[in-house]
């Protein structure tokens, strides 16, 4: 359902990853929309996945020059047609750098793709005027030089390192069913308002909302190794029909429609259970 030719990533060195959780780059065309013709291929539909992590993309439409672009956290699945060739570089933030690497705290972006340049306050400004028209690969090599020196690391602070338990507790992994938010809560000895705060602050999202994402991505990466049931068990659901239910709010169809691609109308929005 998503459809874009994947290039090689840039490389990610050393010194960003505190920063930089992980890189991508990919290149998506349009195709044609004309239905003259029996044998005329459908307009593809291009599926934006939820997805709980802010970036920083790097951006070209054509021959147009780059642009620095910030994306938020999506809530929910988006679908849309076939557009003209787009390059586009993303950068993804680990939890609780947003504010220091943008200026922000990551709940004013959800939902939302702005430029760089357009965030309020100084640290954002700095860094698209210090980024400027770079591309891809310059790009990476620039914020080699900033981030490390601009920036205080975020490893020694209580706080990140309380959002990154957190984070690990409430995701999918191959050893271990994810936990549930009250215990992951007790099991760091914080509140459950605490630990809103704190994913408000460096995710963007409440845990719960969070762990949903990150329970329907895993479903969307494993669908056909396992079955329903299996799959439900081991992404954390209590059973198939709350998978289903988590998935169809999240994706605005239920699995078995996604994957035999019946998919929402380009452009529909689906309601969704507050953050």
């Amino acid at each position: 359902m998503t459809d874009s030719a994947a290039e090689p990533a840039p490389r990610l060195p050393d010194e960003l990853r505190p920063w930089i959780a992980e890189t991508g780059t990919g290149t998506s065309t349009s195709t044609s929309t004309s239905t003259s013709t029996e044998d005329t291929d459908p307009p593809k539909v291009f599926v934006r996945l939820p997805d709980s992590a802010t970036k920083l993309l790097v951006r070209t439409e054509g021959t147009g020059r780059p642009a620095l672009l910030v994306s938020g956290p999506r809530v929910r699945a988006t679908y849309h047609r076939g557009k003209p060739s787009v390059s586009c570089t993303e950068f993804r933030l680990p939890p609780g750098t947003v504010r220091a690497v943008l200026g922000v705290p990551a709940v004013e972006l959800v939902g939302r793709v702005v430029p760089l340049g357009a965030l309020p306050g100084r640290t954002a400004r700095q860094l698209a005027y210090e980024l400027g028209r770079l591309d891809h690969e310059d790009a990476v090599a620039r914020l080699t030089d900033l981030l490390p020196d601009r920036l205080p690391t975020p490893a020694g602070g209580t706080r990140h390192a309380l959002l990154r338990a957190a984070v690990t507790a409430l995701s999918v992994r191959s050893d271990r069913i994810p936990g549930q938010v009250g215990d992951v809560a007790r099991e760091l000895a914080v509140s459950e308002r605490q630990l809103r705060n704190l994913f408000s602050d460096g995710v963007g999202l409440s845990p719960k909302h969070y762990a949903r994402i990150d329970r329907v991505r895993a479903v969307l990466a494993h669908a056909d190794e396992l079955r329903w049931a299996d799959l439900a068990v081991v992404t954390g659901y209590y059973d198939q029909s709350h998978m289903t239910s988590d998935f169809r709010a999240l994706m605005g169809v239920p699995p078995r429609s996604y994957f035999t691609g019946r998919l929402p109308a380009p452009g529909s929005c689906q309601a969704i259970d507050s953050l």
